[in-house]
């Protein structure tokens, strides 16, 4: 079973929070139940949710082969923990909220950078509001092949800074550069000491740029828990226990709307997107949310004095985050305080303890082994053209072998993990006929791998469900550490 449903004492030692029933803090475990419902109509992935209200679990779940312990990519909701260590950085008199980029990164300042470009501060960044009309990562990328920062510089500014809002992952990069420089700590490190640590989180980890350093707009991996507990402490103005680790006024000024958002042309108008933007936090219609691809979510209700964490593995076409969002406001919140039937409580305990996606239907037929080549001409091929596919058959399942660098293991009937590379896989699969299929889950991350084999034409196909923004290369993804260009879009 992976899921744990609260009981009224404080759960395991390494817990961030207590626990208590739903009925104990005024939430109706049906209504739970309802948004669980609500999501599940609309398919929506997911890999964990937790909820938490006056300071307690209420409810959490880990969608099997998803756990608890395991820490899960968070894309872009590590934003605004490098809002926090902006704020924690100008608190200690080292940033302020108008020194410009050029002044404290003097020695990545291009010599053609314009006026504009020279004028940009901290409070720009923070609001993504610098004066471009888009995403300038790929482009910034694309100038200055060695350093973002220079790119960032030269992507010309149709905008005046200040006027207008765009989402723009290179201003959280610059960011993350700038506490670097006037901290003299690494990004992981600075937070490590003020905020993990204190927290008690003790498994944050980070995916960086080829370079070494942290992307800082993404690759923050934590547990669904440690999630919860940054909302909490956001909720709490900045205060984990007896001790303020981070200014109240930091956390007041970063979650409250400096700027309109405006809708993308070629994206769904999604209401809880549309109500501004503060420093690195997104505004909703009840409250703010951290918010990153495929429905990473830490939502913080501060009028309901509510919590909700979500990891999910859903494409962001379909709007995962604002599903959520939609399940929450309409399920959620109307039901509050009006607590009718404890007896809910074990039957929402049970339903979170046997939580899971589906495994592969279909037989063990054991002894059955084959050889294929691999056709990448699927879109999202996760393995190179031609790569050499071998599956055969072992106890309890299969060896997969991919290519020259992956052998997988894969359960049949249950989930098996390997990590060939250094990052962990989680496996099933089955036989339907003269076909093989397998789920390969880059558990720590939102994204899986399909895998079918066609026995009698010796053909396979290596497919995400959902593309991860770093690229479709498995072997980058299940190698630790991962590093690569910083080419998220």
């Amino acid at each position: 079973m992976i899921a744990r449903m609260p009981s009224d004492e404080q759960s395991p030692a390494q817990a961030l929070l207590p626990r208590a029933t739903p009925t104990a803090v005024g939430v109706p475990a049906h209504a739970v139940a309802a948004v669980l419902d609500r999501l599940e109509a609309r398919s929506i992935e997911c890999h964990s949710i937790m909820m938490v209200r006056h300071g307690h679990v209420l409810a959490e779940g880990w969608w099997a082969p998803y756990s608890a312990e395991r820490p899960h990519l968070l894309y872009s909701v590590t934003k605004s923990f490098t809002s926090i260590a902006v704020g924690l950085a100008i608190a200690d008199g080292l940033l302020a909220l108008d020194d410009r980029v050029v002044d404290v990164l003097p020695d990545r300042v291009p010599d053609d950078v314009s006026e504009q470009g020279g004028r940009i501060t901290v409070h720009h960044l923070l609001s993504m509001t610098a004066g471009h009309d888009a995403d300038c990562l790929d482009e910034a990328w694309g100038r200055e092949p060695g350093d973002l920062v220079r790119g960032f510089l030269r992507v010309p500014f149709p905008e005046v800074e200040g006027t207008r809002h765009a989402y723009d992952n290179a201003t959280t990069y610059v960011l993350a550069r700038m506490v670097e420089r006037v901290t003299g700590r690494g990004l992981p490190e600075f937070l490590d000491e003020r905020l993990f640590t204190p927290m008690g989180v003790d498994h944050a980890e980070w995916d960086r740029v080829a370079g070494g350093a942290a992307f800082g707009f993404h690759g923050l991996h934590l547990t669904t828990e440690a999630v919860a507990a940054f909302g909490e402490l956001l909720l709490r103005g900045g205060r984990w226990g007896e001790r303020q680790l981070v200014p109240h006024d930091w956390v007041e000024l970063a979650t409250r709307r400096h700027v309109a958002t405006l809708p993308a042309a070629d994206e769904p108008q999604n209401p809880d997107f549309l109500c501004g933007y503060g420093y690195q936090f997104w505004m909703s219609r009840h409250g703010y949310h951290g918010n990153g691809s495929y429905g990473q979510q830490c939502i913080v209700v501060p009028s309901h004095d509510l919590v909700v964490a979500v990891t999910s593995g859903h494409r962001n076409e379909d709007s995962p985050a604002q599903a959520v969002f939609d399940a929450i406001w309409e399920c959620l919140l109307p039901r509050l305080d009006v607590v009718d039937g404890a007896g809910d409580d074990e039957r929402l305990a049970e339903r979170l303890r046997t939580l899971s996606l589906p495994l592969v239907p279909g037989s063990a037929d054991p002894g059955r082994s084959v050889t294929a080549r691999l056709d990448a001409s699927a879109e999202g091929s996760a393995l190179p053209d031609g790569a050499t596919v071998v599956v055969d058959p072992v106890e309890g399942g299969w060896l997969l072998r991919l290519g020259a660098d992956l052998d997988i293991e894969a359960g049949h009937g249950r989930w098996r993990e390997s990590a060939p590379l250094g990052r962990p896989i989680v496996a099933a699969g089955a036989w339907q006929g003269g076909t093989f299929i397998a789920d390969l889950y880059v558990i720590t991350t939102p994204h899986r791998v399909r895998l079918v084999v066609d026995a009698e034409a010796r053909t396979a196909v290596a497919t995400w469900s959902t593309v991860p923004l770093t690229g479709p290369s498995l072997v980058l993804h299940v190698t630790a550490p991962l590093m690569t260009r910083p080419d998220v879009a």
